[in-house]
């Protein structure tokens, strides 16, 4: 049984930093691909980052140049790492397992107050 669970959010005011943690278990990670979605109110959950199993990453252009994200196979963890945040970032960030394994976290709240 896949489980992601995700860690990490909070709020921060705009221009600060924060990072995502999401811990998988259930799954052998290292063949894994995961990423990053978030869904703010009234709008359609959105891919944020992704990053293969081999580590080959991508960003929507909203976050390019801001956010990172990566793994550690060692740790059954992948992160993301958010900088220069701005109020539209505010969402709720979700962790997705994905390919051989398919699964998501349940969320962590990310405010960004201007």
């Amino acid at each position: 049984q896949v489980q992601l669970v995700e860690s990490g959010g909070g709020l921060v005011q705009a221009g600060g930093s924060l990072r995502l943690s999401c811990a998988a278990s259930g799954i052998i990670f290292s063949i894994t691909d995961m990423g990053w979605y978030r869904q703010a109110p009234g709008k359609q959950r959105e891919l944020v980052a992704a990053i293969t199993s081999r580590g080959s990453t991508n960003y929507a252009d909203s976050v390019k140049g801001r956010f990172s994200i990566s793994r550690v196979n060692a740790k059954n963890t992948v992160y993301l790492q958010m900088n220069s945040l701005k109020p539209e970032d505010t969402a709720v960030y979700y962790c997705a397992a994905d390919g051989v394994y398919r699964g998501w976290g349940q969320g962590t709240q990310v405010t960004v107050s201007s």
